[in-house]
């Protein structure tokens, strides 16, 4: 393990050469202080969405985070490539962009003017904190499949050890009980790239969101864009690797003729079905992945609104309380990311079969 550990931690610390960013926030009178409160909604959000920087801990007025690169195109300003620390936690602007924080564009980088005014939205491609999760997902897939591939020509005809003696059941798993059954001895093959892939990517994905602590954290499941782009590929792979009798099922079903005629009844509801299959994959994973992470920063919030309302005395008694359905809730999420995972993978590749049926006499 230190073996992937080590390098793991090279790369990622070269990733992020900016290194951490210390910034404070503006001066309050204690006037506005004593009138800020709480707002627990504000606070789910915040940690649940998506970032310009990955924000690690705050100590009082002074936010640790690391930067993450911004990289906007402008048609007036052209390329413009720095850091988000630049923007000082959204309370600046810099070289004409800043970070919205109200209104319709709230959340987004923003063109302005002198005065201040919003002109335009840029193209924005900067590495958000879900992106630079995805990153990270994919450099620790690589470093343990890089290491079980390395460990398995090594030992041929040999019993497997350590990393490939844990990850050889879950690849013929995959294999034996969901590529196979669900597409066919004759055409499962192909298809196992991309759903071992898929299986991995995700379950490694959900995992590391459940862990606290950086470069881990990322809610890149529980983006709704990620999901869509996984069901997409499904979507893509599945039209791809269909036959003809599979769109004479939709176009044209064995049904009696008064659900064809006068109104396509079937050829409707056929098609409706290739259109919700990746949408129901993509809504699946993304819901079951950000409800995990809502239901435990809610409890968090539950800490200091008590304490609001009742005093710290009761803050810190249902704190107890807090932790413990925290706790459980973080282990819960344990077994729904494998069970996700597998789900996700079991669905495509059902659709995978069902692209290509044999015809019926």
């Amino acid at each position: 393990m230190l073996k992937i550990i080590r390098p793991l931690f090279i790369i990622i610390l070269a990733l992020f050469t900016a290194g951490f960013a210390l910034g404070e926030e503006p001066e309050k009178t204690a006037e506005a202080s004593h009138s800020e409160e709480f707002n627990a909604g504000k606070f789910v959000i915040e940690h649940v969405s998506d970032a310009f920087e990955w924000h690690i801990a705050t100590f009082g007025e002074t936010h640790l985070s690391v930067p993450l690169p911004i990289i906007l195109y402008s048609s007036d300003k052209g390329w413009n490539v720095f850091m988000s620390s630049r923007f000082h936690h959204g309370h600046e602007t810099y070289n004409g962009f800043r970070i919205e924080s109200e209104g319709k564009n709230e959340g987004k980088i923003v063109e302005v003017n002198e005065q201040g005014e919003v002109t335009g939205l840029p193209i924005d491609l900067s590495i958000t904190k879900t992106v630079a999760g995805i990153f990270v997902s994919v450099i620790v897939l690589l470093l343990v499949f890089l290491n079980v591939a390395k460990s398995a020509k090594k030992r041929v005809n040999k019993a497997p050890t350590g990393m490939q003696n844990l990850l050889e059941p879950v690849i013929l798993f995959v294999r034996d009980d969901v590529a196979k059954p669900a597409i066919g001895e004759k055409r499962y093959e192909k298809f196992m790239p991309f759903l071992l892939t898929l299986f991995f990517f995700i379950l490694i994905n959900n995992l590391l969101g459940l862990v606290p602590i950086f470069p881990f954290g990322a809610n890149v499941t529980g983006n709704i864009a990620v999901t869509m782009v996984l069901a997409l590929f499904t979507f893509f792979i599945t039209t791809f690797n269909t036959n003809k009798h599979y769109w004479k099922e939709i176009y044209n079903p064995e049904v009696p003729w008064w659900l064809k005629f006068p109104i396509p009844l079937m050829p409707i509801v056929e098609l409706t079905g290739v259109i919700t299959k990746p949408f129901v994959l993509m809504v699946r994973l993304f819901a079951n992945m950000l409800a995990g992470h809502l239901i435990v920063t809610v409890f968090v919030s539950l800490i200091f609104i008590f304490a609001k309302l009742m005093g710290t005395e009761a803050g810190f008694g249902v704190s107890v309380v807090s932790v413990l359905f925290s706790v459980f809730m973080v282990l819960l999420d344990v077994l729904v990311s494998f069970i996700q995972a597998y789900v996700f993978t079991l669905l495509s590749a059902l659709y995978f079969g069902m692209a290509a049926p044999e015809h019926h006499h």
